[in-house]
C-alpha cells in the first residue's frame, strides 16, 4: 500500500475524530486508530498468500512522553495551538513562579478558529511552563505544573 494513502488516512482520522479506521485493498489492510491522547497509530498488516515468505511492515508506535506528576500538571482539554498571552508581544498570562488561583487565565488554546481561554483549576505557583507559544497541542498532553 502507497505510504501516501497511509498518510491522507491518518489526516482523515485526525480531522474526523473517529476513533479507528480500517481499510482492505487487495490483500493488504491497514489499520490505524487513536489510543488516549497520543498520536494515531497505525497498524500495517499483509495476508501473505498460500506458500509465500511474508515482506516486514514497520509499525508506528505511540512517541515516549516523560512523566508528569497528574496532580500538579494542569493538561490541555482539547487539540489545538497553545498561546501563552492574549496577543502577539503581550505578557504571558504566567510565567515560571507566578501564583494563580482557581479560573485565573493560564494560556489560550486556539482550536477551530475559537480561542479557548484555558483556566486554573487550583491554587498554586507555577513552577513548569512546558509548552512554547505557538506550539500544537494533543488532548491531555501536560501544559504546566502548578504546586
Amino acid at each position: 500500500m502507497d505510504i501516501r494513502k497511509v498518510k491522507k488516512l491518518i489526516e482523515l482520522l485526525e480531522e474526523s475524530g473517529v476513533a479507528e479506521i480500517e481499510i482492505k485493498e487487495g490483500e493488504e489492510s491497514v489499520r490505524i486508530s487513536r489510543h488516549g491522547a497520543g498520536a494515531p497509530v497505525t497498524t500495517y498488516v499483509q495476508v501473505p498468500a498460500p506458500g509465500a515468505v511474508p515482506a516486514a511492515r514497520p509499525v508506528a508506535a505511540e512517541p515516549l512522553v516523560s512523566p508528569v506528576h497528574t496532580d500538579t500538571a494542569v493538561t490541555a482539554p482539547m487539540v489545538g495551538t497553545f498561546y501563552a498571552s492574549p496577543s502577539p508581544g503581550a505578557r504571558s498570562f504566567v510565567d515560571i513562579g507566578s501564583e494563580v488561583k482557581v479560573g485565573q487565565t493560564l494560556c489560550i488554546i486556539e482550536a477551530m478558529k475559537m480561542m479557548n481561554q484555558i483556566e486554573s483549576d487550583k491554587n498554586g505557583r507555577v513552577v513548569s511552563v512546558l509548552v512554547k507559544s505557538g506550539d500544537p497541542v494533543e488532548f491531555g498532553q501536560p501544559l504546566f505544573i502548578i504546586e
